[in-house]
């Protein structure tokens, strides 16, 4: 059985991806995100970079509603995400990595200023922050991101640690 604690944990985590705040996650707030991280990187959405961003948001909300739009009203409440989503995506959090890989990739690729693949720290924070994080759990999951204290956050790092923080109660 889940414990309460580990569902007040994820739903908490729900607001991340609820962008509107309107009670569900739907394409739009996927969408809402994406549109935030072009503009904060000043990123044209008809580039190669925004369109690959908007593909990923599109991939995103595709895979997220087909494993938790249980009544496929194609909005996904904050019970369906509690109680379906994550119960299923803690069992096996790959999977959730490779539902949220096009779009943090895609992100990644935004923020990163000299195309090494890897976006600076700050540079993270930036993204975190356009994602709706504040600023202090944004510096903080960034310090952490860079496990090898090198300044710079790669693909390897980003998607596991995502997928951990929806499908770990930690």
């Amino acid at each position: 059985m889940v414990s309460s604690e580990y569902e007040r944990r994820i739903a908490a985590r729900f607001a991340t991806f609820d962008q509107d705040g309107n009670g569900y996650i739907d394409r739009a707030d996927f969408g809402a995100a994406a549109k935030a991280l072009l503009a904060e990187f000043g990123t044209a959405a008809r580039s190669d970079k925004g369109q690959a961003l908007y593909a990923g948001a599109e991939a995103f909300w595709q895979g997220m509603a087909g494993i938790a739009d249980r009544d496929g009203d194609q909005r996904i409440t904050r019970d369906e995400f509690v109680n379906g989503a994550v119960k299923r995506l803690r069992d096996n959090p790959e999977r959730f990595a490779e539902i949220a890989r096009p779009f943090l990739h895609a992100a990644l690729d935004i923020a990163d200023s000299d195309g090494d693949g890897r976006a600076t720290v700050a540079d993270t924070v930036r993204v975190l922050r356009a994602l709706g994080a504040p600023e202090e759990v944004a510096r903080g999951a960034a310090a952490v991101l860079d496990a090898d204290a090198d300044g710079k956050v790669g693909e390897a790092e980003i998607v596991p640690a995502f997928a951990r923080y929806f499908t770990v109660a930690e």
